[in-house]
């Protein structure tokens, strides 16, 4: 009888040993992870301004733009300068009222031969970007995401991401899932 308890007693011992080990791995990758997430990305983080959130309503006619998808439009605006704020790379310049007039008022930012540009000088900025929603129905729309080196003159990000349903959470959960795994993706390793 001896001789049967005692493995069982040697198996137990093993095993909290074992499980005291993975305690601790884990919680240093825990901390890790944390000091990660709360660590500044960059010392100097770029300065960049969104110049807007389009709405491209494809069946405007027979759908007006409605107040919901307007506020969605902010709410889209909001998680991406939250996101790429906390990222530690960027800081957002406010655009005064007088100059996101003039640029709700002229040619659509992307298609205007460079404007963009120029309104990044005006606020003094290394990067602009802008949002475009498209719908093409209550079912199908896509957020497309631009940005643009203002010294060089060059648009360094576009991509885009499909939704299927027009609802708060699908255009949020978009951008989140765009911002995270295109624009910002984590280091692989």
């Amino acid at each position: 009888m001896r001789n049967v308890s005692m493995p069982i007693v040697g198996t137990s011992t093993v095993w909290i040993k074992h499980a005291a080990r993975t305690a601790t791995a884990l919680a240093a990758c825990l901390f890790a992870a944390a000091w990660m997430v709360t660590a500044p990305a960059h010392a100097d983080p770029q300065r960049i301004a969104l110049l807007g959130v389009h709405l491209q309503n494809d069946n405007e006619g027979y759908e007006p733009t409605s107040d919901a998808e307007r506020n969605r439009m902010k709410a889209v605006s909001d998680a991406f300068k939250k996101q790429l704020e906390a990222s530690g790379k960027y800081t957002f310049v406010s655009v005064p009222a007088s100059e996101q007039q003039k640029i709700d008022a002229g040619q659509l930012v992307g298609a205007c031969g460079g404007c963009e540009y120029d309104y990044g000088r005006d606020l003094n900025v290394d990067h602009v970007a802008w949002i475009r929603v498209q719908k093409i129905s209550n079912l199908i729309l896509n957020i497309n995401v631009y940005m643009a080196d203002v010294s060089k003159q060059r648009v360094t990000f576009i991509h885009s991401v499909d939704l299927r349903n027009n609802t708060d959470e699908a255009w949020v959960r978009g951008i989140n899932y765009l911002v995270q795994n295109y624009l910002l993706p984590a280091p692989q390793g």
